[in-house]
Formats: structure tokens, C-alpha cells, sequence
């Protein structure tokens, strides 16, 4: 199957056998499952049966009992757009992206991308462009500057944003090549400390404490799977961090979250002393700047040995474009993925690049990080050590787009969404702050230990820097 051959792509990256594949059950059909041609329901199944071979591998550790994992292809592809099926007492979450962000045609017959859903971003895009807050606006005042010159100005406002490049083009682009040179993840060891058994408990990640400075999408979709397992996940933000409620509904599942100001050297020193009591550290600010603060991946593992860092940024921390600001929607625009799309699917504007139907970058990008993290664990249980999970939005991305895509003619009279009864029975209830959630149960199966969130989601801020107490 399809799956399997993707999960046999991902296993050996860490060192695993790919016959270990043979041990998930894999179900739910092919590609397409939704409008496009990208294989995001096989790559989806994969990644979500990667984890359910990494948890099943910790709870034999803990254990010495195997478990039966299984995933179901369209499950996994709805899951890959969560935060879409979120509703806050029988009511829909807004899901609208800010009106300025989008693809406008360019002075030189190219496209440009506008990322606008953060108020700085779209703040620096304004300035560059000189124009008021609509589109019209920013759709003329694109039209003067070429694609390429525009992307360059807005990057160094500190925006975010690029030109609409083709799968062609963007194979020829140095960052594409440097990315090229990396696998779909790492796991290094960066650091000597004693084999650490795992934490009593009777879940996998029982007792395991998970540090999330994350945002968005994929770094938040690695916490949340952390904690669907057993994991306390703490969620650290701060209040001149732009954030959107909507998304962390979605994420928050599992969670405590609560704020500090890594300005104020009190607060800093709160995280550190968080990090001394803790397992995992997730982050995904852009390359090196942590390390201003005493956070990189080598003064952790000094300041904690046997820490997990697991390290998200945009386009990796190597190339050209190591620093630029990048997200889902950025990535799939610079390389090629909404060109293609609206080939395939055409939207209302002749030419125009489409998002395809998910955030699959985000989504696979988290899984891939949790599933990194909880492979350290069991390498830092069996030989000690502190370890380095490193990923970025562009080798996911990579990784998709090199898997293929489905062919023309089975892409017709695709269906936009699941049944009704599907949505149902994937479904589920929670009571938080905000009132009562409606959201997607996790995706994998497992026959000893099936995964569940023990925390709502919380609104940011909401609970105090401090690990509950384990047991």
C-alpha cells in the first residue's frame, strides 16, 4: 500500500528497520481523498503511523508488553485540517485568514504571495507597499513592483512572503539545493548523561514533561501529540507574541499554557529552572536566536543532561535562506506546491496559484517532530544522552512533493469534504474555559493504550509557569 511505502521512507532516517512498517495496520483507501494531487492522505497515514510505532516502542520499554497500532487514511487526512472541524459550543470557530493575505499578480506577469495573518507581518508588508488595509489596495500597489524585487523588500521589513515560484524553479534554487542535502529529520546527540529510565505511570509519555515555545501550526500539532499520549505538556507564550485564538482551540488539547517575558532575565531564569525539572524542549524560533539567551540546543543540554530539544524552523538551518521567516503557506508558494494546485484545480482567476485543501506541511511537520521526540526518549531511556530533533517546513514540503502525484484522470468529481457521519464518528466533546469543544479525537489506534487529551484547551496564560506534579 501507498502508506507503507511512504512510512518506509521515514523509518530508516531514524535508524529503523523498514520492515518495521509491516506492524501498522493501514486502512481507509488512496489518493485522492480530497482535492489535490499531492498524496496527503498517504503522507498523513505515514507520519501518524510512524508515531504509533514510537509510542508502541516506549511502552514495550516501560512495559516489556507490545501493543497493535493502526491509522486510517481519510482520518488522518481530515486531521491534517483539524482546526476547520473546531466548534466552540455548537457554534464554528472563525477560520477566515485576514483579508490582505494572498497570491496578487505582479508588474512582471509573475505572482506574489502576501502573508498578512499576523498584525507585524502584515504591518511590514503595508509599509513596504505603501498602501491601506484591503485588498484592492494592496492588489494595485503590488502591480508596480516585480515579483522578485517585492519578495526581497518585504523579507528585509521583517515581513514574511514570497514570490510564486514553479516546482521547476524552485529545484534550481540554492536553498532548494541545500535542503536537498539534508534528510527529512535529524536526531543528533549533542550531549553525554546516564541511560534515564522512563517516569512511572501507566500511559507511554507518562510523567514526561514537554516545554512548548511554539506557534502556528506544526510545532503546537507536536505538543498536542506529545499529550494525546501521556505527556504534561507546558505551553510557555508571551503577550507581545502575536498569536490566534482559533488555532490555539485547535492545538491546545492536552495543555497548560502560560506566559513569560524571555526579555526580563527573572522570567528567563523560570524557564531555565523549567528545563533543569524537564524532558522535552520545543521551539521554533528561527536559527540562533535562542541562543542569545542562553537557550540553544548545546547550553540546555549543559544546563539539563538528557534534554530533548526539538528544533522547527521554515526553510532549515542551513542555506541562504537559513533565517528568512517562513510558514505553511509561505513554503508552499515559494516552491511550487499553490502553482501547481491551480493547474490542477483552477480557481475563479485564470493563472492564479491555489493553497491545496489542507495545512499538510504544518500537520506532517508536527507529527514528524513528536515522532523525533519520542524516538529520543527511547534512545536517551536505552543509552543516555542529550539529543537534538531537528526539522524544517521545507524538508517536509520536500519530502511531499517528492512523493508524487496522483494522476490527472483519477482527479475528477473529488469530494471537498468528509460525510457528515465520518465527521461524527471521528469526533468529540471536551469541556474548557471557553466552553464546550467539539474537535477531532486523536488518530491513531492503539490496542493497550488509545490516546486522549486529560487537559482541555486553555486560553494562553492561562495556568502558571510551574510543572504539575508527576504521578
Amino acid at each position: 500500500m501507498a502508506a507503507h511505502d511512504a512510512l518506509r521512507t521515514i523509518l530508516p532516517v531514524v535508524g529503523w528497520p523498514e520492515e518495521r512498517a509491516r506492524a501498522v495496520e493501514i486502512t481507509g483507501g488512496s489518493d485522492p481523498i480530497l482535492p489535490t494531487s499531492f498524496k496527503i492522505g498517504e503522507t498523513s497515514a505515514a507520519c501518524l503511523a510512524a508515531i504509533g510505532l514510537a509510542v508502541s516502542d516506549l511502552w514495550e520499554l516501560r512495559t516489556g508488553r507490545k501493543q497493535e497500532a493502526a491509522v486510517d487514511a481519510r482520518r488522518a487526512t481530515a486531521s491534517l485540517r483539524s482546526g476547520h472541524y473546531l466548534k466552540m459550543e455548537k457554534a464554528e470557530v472563525s477560520h477566515e485568514r485576514n483579508p490582505v493575505m494572498g497570491m496578487y499578480p505582479a508588474k512582471d506577469g509573475r505572482w506574489s504571495y502576501i502573508h498578512a495573518n499576523f498584525p507585524n507581518h502584515r504591518a511590514a508588508a503595508l509599509k513596504v507597499l505603501g498602501c491601506e488595509e484591503n485588498r484592492d489596495a494592496v492588489r494595485e500597489a503590488v502591480a508596480g513592483w516585480d515579483a522578485l524585487e517585492l519578495e526581497e523588500a518585504i523579507i528585509a521589513a521583517k515581513g514574511a512572503g514570497g514570490m510564486v515560484r514553479s516546482m521547476a524553479e524552485w529545484a534550481q534554487h540554492p536553498q532548494a539545493a541545500a535542503i536537498a542535502s539534508l534528510p527529512l529529520l535529524e536526531i543528533v546527540k549533542i550531549g553525554d548523561s546516564p541511560p534515564e529510565k522512563l517516569p512511572e505511570g501507566d500511559r507511554p509519555l507518562s510523567g514526561i514533561r514537554v516545554l512548548d515555545l511554539t506557534r502556528v501550526l506544526a510545532g503546537p500539532t507536536c505538543a498536542r501529540t506529545l499529550a494525546e499520549h501521556g505527556a504534561d505538556v507546558l505551553k510557555i507564550t508571551a503577550p507581545h507574541i502575536a498569536a490566534r485564538d482559533d488555532q490555539e482551540y485547535d492545538t491546545g488539547h492536552g495543555k497548560l499554557s502560560a506566559r513569560l517575558d524571555l526579555r526580563q532575565p527573572k522570567d528567563l531564569e523560570t524557564l531555565k529552572g523549567l528545563v533543569r525539572e524537564g524532558d522535552v524542549f520545543s521551539q521554533g524560533y528561527r536559527p540562533g536566536t535562542l541562543s542569545n539567551r542562553g537557550l540553544s540546543p548545546e547550553q540546555l543540554a549543559a544546563l539539563r543532561p538528557g534534554i530533548v530539544y526539538v528544533s522547527l524552523c521554515a526553510f532549515s538551518h542551513v542555506g541562504p535562506w537559513a533565517s528568512r521567516r517562513g510558514f505553511d503557506t509561505v513554503v508552499q508558494n515559494v516552491s511550487g506546491i499553490t502553482a501547481r494546485q491551480g493547474q490542477v484545480f483552477p480557481g475563479a482567476e485564470p493563472g492564479a496559484p491555489q493553497f491545496y485543501p489542507v495545512s499538510a506541511i504544518d500537520y506532517l511537520t508536527g507529527y514528524l517532530m513528536a515522532f523525533g521526540a519520542m524516538v529520543a526518549l527511547g534512545r536517551r531511556a536505552r543509552e543516555g544522552g542529550s539529543w537534538l530533533v531537528r526539522i524544517s517546513l521545507a524538508q517536509t514540503g520536500r519530502w511531499l512533493v517528492g512523493r508524487g502525484e496522483v494522476p490527472a484522470a483519477e482527479l475528477k468529481d473529488v469530494p471537498q469534504e468528509f460525510t457528515a457521519e465520518e465527521l461524527s464518528r471521528w469526533s468529540t466533546e471536551s469541556q474548557a474555559p471557553a466552553g464546550t469543544l467539539r474537535h477531532l479525537r486523536p488518530t491513531v489506534q492503539l490496542s493497550e493504550t488509545p490516546p486522549h487529551w486529560a487537559r482541555p484547551s486553555v486560553p494562553l496564560g492561562h495556568n502558571e509557569p510551574a510543572w504539575p506534579a508527576r504521578g
